[in-house]
């Protein structure tokens, strides 16, 4: 398991990681909302564990973003308030659990685990599809047997197109499922990431362009139609 834990009193925060690591639990720390969105983007991690007052965005703000972005991920919030209004307000967010300060590093540990066993009964179902095996659990993919290595968009990308089973996805659905709401509508992000992944996953193309439509992932039943690109 690897938590990414999100408390800004360094003393806390380090005591909470050494506490988890004792526990075999792989913990990373973000003492404010910027480095926790970062850390987000570029890691993957099994539960988040947020403290709601923290400098830049807040924990509740990074509650929405890990909601939004469909991953799934459990989301633990740390409080010191313990106003029933406070707890509603967290889960209403998207919360799966609440701590509230002063805790027991064993309850932390038992909570952890407790929904580390709750996401793994929620599991995402391999799919495949042209050769390509694509695991969201594991966030893994192989083409033909083959392991692929993608970044996290890349990943988000490609989970989309296989989620389509060979239906066409616009550029547009793209961008508002696999980025978040402040991503630039006129941007090239959806086009560059494509043709990276395109790159990745290697020859013969398997992602086609329906010029003017979207994207899709080339099937058996599409060999020899007329209308797909590489751009």
């Amino acid at each position: 398991m690897r938590v990414l834990i999100v408390e800004d009193e360094p003393y806390m925060a380090e005591a909470i990681r050494d506490g988890l690591r004792l526990e075999a639990i792989a913990a990373d720390i973000a003492g404010d909302g910027d480095t926790a969105l970062e850390l987000l983007s570029v890691n993957t991690y099994h539960i988040a564990v947020l403290d709601r007052d923290i400098p830049g965005p807040s924990g509740d703000e990074i509650a929405r973003r890990i909601v939004a972005s469909g991953s799934g991920m459990p989301i633990l919030m740390l409080t010191a308030a313990d106003r029933l209004d406070d707890k509603a307000t967290g889960f209403e967010l998207g919360a799966d659990d609440y701590l509230t300060k002063p805790f027991a590093l064993r309850e932390l540990v038992l909570r952890l685990r407790a929904l580390d066993r709750r996401r793994a009964h929620s599991r995402p179902p391999v799919r495949e599809i042209a050769g390509l095996r694509v695991d969201p659990f594991r966030r893994e993919v192989f083409r033909d047997g083959r392991y692929v290595a993608l970044t996290r968009k890349q990943f988000a990308v490609l989970e989309v197109l296989v989620a389509a089973e060979g239906g066409v996805v616009s550029a547009e659905d793209l961008l508002a499922l696999a980025w978040d709401e402040n991503a630039d509508p006129f941007t090239n992000a959806v086009r560059i990431t494509v043709s990276a992944l395109r790159k990745r996953l290697g020859e013969p193309w398997v992602i086609a362009t329906v010029p003017g439509v979207g994207y899709r992932i080339d099937t058996p039943a599409d060999a020899g139609r007329a209308g797909g690109g590489r751009d």
